[in-house]
């Protein structure tokens, strides 16, 4: 399955759109590819973007007194974007880097701002897109108040086993919310079984 027709089973995921409104909608996309360790928004920049991964994964940080805390891992087949800043147009407070290459769709702000001007749809969709974002910010939140860092860790083993096996222990750690040395017992408990 090619991107476009990954990123349109993603969008029917929230509403079904005429093939008239996706040829309209998918004609403003871009596609870009981006190496390992760069950033498809840094800390300060506005955010133009919500970007499809067609391939690859990210991680969002933030830097608090000169150490960085992850805050989230997207891997393919996510929207992935600083949000807050793409919808207020102010400075991004996290970046984005790829943790792996990465292929994507990107939907451009502009563009996506006048197809919501054109298309029923296209409102429908961006109300579907933001409830999704609040979503997984309050699942992640309730994640972290309320399951174990063993639970969160084999979650996320669970959807990507192979970038968490080569993800560094510091960002892996800060994204569980817990010390380096209490991941590398996870990591060696849960590797025997």
């Amino acid at each position: 399955m090619n991107g476009l027709s990954q990123m349109r089973e993603l969008i029917s995921s929230f509403t079904r759109l005429k093939e008239e409104e996706w040829q309209q909608f998918s004609k403003v996309l871009l596609q870009k590819s981006f190496p390992k360790g760069s950033y498809l928004c840094k800390e300060g920049q506005v955010e133009h973007y919500i970007f499809f991964l067609v391939s690859g994964a990210t991680r969002n940080y933030f830097l608090k007194d000169g150490k960085e805390f992850t805050v989230d891992f997207q891997f393919e087949g996510d929207l992935v974007t600083a949000y807050y800043s793409f919808i207020t147009r102010r400075p991004s407070m996290i970046a984005i880097q790829a943790v792996a290459d990465i292929e994507a769709i990107l939907i451009p702000y502009q563009l996506l701002q006048d197809f919501y001007q054109q298309s029923h749809s296209g409102e429908r969709i961006g109300r579907l897109i933001a409830e999704f974002q609040y979503k997984k910010r309050l699942e992640r939140e309730m994640d972290l108040l309320s399951i174990t860092a063993e639970d969160r860790y084999r979650q996320l083993m669970d959807r990507n086993p192979e970038l968490v096996r080569n993800t560094s222990v510091k960002h892996l750690s800060t994204y569980l919310g817990i010390q380096p040395e209490s991941l590398s017992r996870i990591r060696k408990l849960y590797s025997g079984n």
